[in-house]
């Protein structure tokens, strides 16, 4: 039986992300209140939040100074726009310090509400900058197989995962997806790291050559990827794939929406990988998740082609009527002002090693076919066999399954195809490490109970 708020939940709210048809059976998980890196549900369970919430709650709940930042900006100014040469110091000073920190030529900030919001308008800058120097063909753009870039038309044409795609008429003609730099399940046999990042940039290298290179803008990749299972690429993968870029004039976009600010131990993913793009966008622990900001870093030559455009055409006819809003400027500053301050990013540093040890321990569980990481992020990737790596039948839903067992554990992670993910809160400690792998194990252990008993390790 629902209670009262899980079924007015199933009757009204329709749930991103979410199997539609069987929510109104099983319920919602009704959060009410956070505290560090734990939530709490209505009835007073605690849960340990080992996704951040998604990718972004950085700082845990209950930080009471970005409260106080946003309740102080709405006395002041709770609105204001960026349109028709208006703005206020909130977003001035954010975009000051993002142009200090960004991993790039950095000489504007574009301020908008998402990652989604600040992929699309990547591949719009894109279309209009090329337009603007003069190359009205050079407009294609190429992702990756398993990449996650957002979900309006243009973010969801450049994510590489099906169901994004299906039956939305997606993606748009102006985009390709290159090969998934997973060495774990896309490499030959017996090739390394290194041989099969040389691969793909060679791989990279053909599909510009046959599209015309000409034709193709740019380049867009997470240092690791998030969303598509949590993909940390193969040793000189970017060190390779950049050459290729540069010798045929394709920008790269880093999407930093949920590597940026500290989930690898560096300000950027960028950094800790060793890119070097063209542009940034930034989203998600820009505010620890607090309100919704996201922004797009641009380099000086986009600056100074856009600034053209608008001599010719009158305005730059780009923007969102929150780009920029003024308390969620505030509550960013703040953010960046404690990452700063208490020294977070070494407190990432140092706890890293504990993470990926007992991450990586899984790599011996029955269940577990691969246990992945970088940073404070990482994947185990659930198999019916592990010696061929032989995935569960996706009827199943055996990822799926370990995930509502952690949530009977105390612990949310996120089920991604046959990988379940894991991304605690920056701040979470070393104790706190230790509570959320002994309860994620307990959950495997109990899934290999429940494969046996079903049979659901037999191929389909």
């Amino acid at each position: 039986m629902l209670s009262n708020l899980q079924a007015r939940d199933a009757a009204t709210v329709l749930h991103p992300y979410t199997n539609l048809a069987t929510l109104p059976q099983q319920g919602s998980l009704i959060l009410e209140r956070g505290d560090g890196v734990f939530v709490y549900d209505v009835e007073g369970r605690p849960y340990i939040e080992g996704m951040a919430g998604l990718w972004c709650n950085a700082l845990g709940h209950g930080r009471e100074e970005l409260v106080e930042a946003a309740a102080e900006q709405m006395r002041k100014l709770p609105f204001a726009h960026l349109f028709t040469a208006k703005s206020h110091d909130p977003a001035i000073a954010l975009a000051e310090k993002l142009k200090e920190l960004a991993p790039c030529n950095a000489a504007k900030a574009f301020f908008c509400n998402s990652g989604s919001e600040a992929n699309d308008t990547q591949m719009k800058l894109v279309w209009y900058v090329n337009n603007a120097l003069g190359r009205p063909q050079k407009k294609k753009i190429i992702s990756r197989i398993k990449a996650y870039h957002g979900v309006t038309i243009a973010s969801a044409s450049l994510t590489g995962l099906p169901n994004n795609h299906i039956d939305f008429d997606l993606p748009l003609p102006q985009v390709r997806h290159a090969g998934c730099p997973h060495h774990y399940r896309f490499a030959l046999a017996g090739e390394t790291e290194e041989d099969f990042a040389s691969r793909l940039a060679a791989e990279l290298d053909a599909m510009i050559e046959a599209e015309g290179p000409e034709t193709v803008a740019a380049f867009i990749a997470e240092p690791v990827m998030g969303a598509g299972g949590v993909i940390v690429p193969p040793r000189t993968y970017f060190e390779k794939i950049q050459p290729v870029l540069e010798k045929h004039d394709v920008m790269l976009i880093a999407d930093e929406v949920i590597c940026g600010f500290g989930r690898l131990g560096e300000w950027f993913g960028s950094t800790a990988l060793g890119m070097k793009p063209d542009t940034v966008s930034v989203a998600k622990q820009l505010s620890s998740s607090y309100l919704p900001i996201a922004a797009v870093i641009i380099p000086d030559w986009i600056d100074e082609a856009l600034s053209r455009q608008s001599e010719k055409i009158g305005v730059f006819g780009h923007g969102f009527t929150y780009s920029g809003h003024p308390v969620a400027a505030a509550v960013a500053l703040k953010t960046l002002e404690i990452l700063e301050r208490d020294d977070v990013l070494g407190h990432v540093r140092g706890i890293i090693p504990h993470f990926q040890e007992r991450l990586r321990a899984f790599a011996d569980h029955p269940m577990v076919g691969e246990a992945r990481g970088m940073g404070l992020v990482g994947a185990v990737e659930v198999v019916a066999d592990k010696a061929s790596k032989r995935p569960f039948d996706p009827k199943r839903f055996a990822a799926a399954k370990v995930v509502a067992l952690a949530q009977e554990e105390g612990l949310i992670v996120r089920a991604i195809g046959d990988a379940v993910s894991i991304c605690p809160p920056l701040v979470i400690t070393s104790e706190e490490i230790d509570q959320l792998f002994e309860r994620l194990g307990r959950a495997l252990d109990r899934a290999e109970v429940w494969a046996a008993a079903e049979g659901a390790r037999q191929a389909a």
